[in-house]
């Protein structure tokens, strides 16, 4: 006999981030952690192991530019982010094993598309991206 799950309501940016955090039955071993906020998103998944597929979140920036801090260690395969503004133009496209600190060119500011692409990808995928000070 299955046991009912209780869920308790935490607002809508936990409700967000459980959402386009969770992975599906059909993509075993990436579990991405997602904060998604205005101005601030961040994303981490552990232990990925050959993994292709494709994650995109809609972002909130109130400015143009961008700084993305990128800490990822890619042990096979490839793993690229890229982010296109509220107009649809690509503002930043880079490996994820490429760490530091890297700015987008301007955009437009509103909803941005961040998409992490993996293509038969290893390794551990942290980054955040900023609106640019």
């Amino acid at each position: 006999m299955s046991r009912p799950v209780r869920m308790t309501w935490r607002g809508p940016a936990l409700a967000i981030a459980l959402m386009v955090g969770c992975s599906s039955p059909t993509d075993p071993g990436i579990q991405p952690q997602v904060n998604n906020a205005p101005d601030n998103f961040q994303y981490q998944v552990s232990n990925v192991k050959n993994f292709t597929g494709t994650r995109v979140y809609t972002w909130q920036v109130t400015g143009t530019k961008a700084s993305v801090n990128q800490a990822t260690t890619v042990t096979a395969g490839t793993i690229t982010l890229v982010i296109r503004d509220a107009a649809g133009a690509e503002v930043y496209n880079q490996s994820l094993a490429v760490n530091g600190t890297l700015d987008t060119v301007a955009g437009t500011m509103g909803t941005w598309t961040i998409r992490v692409q993996y293509t038969n990808a290893t390794g551990t995928v942290n980054f955040r991206v900023q609106k640019h000070p």
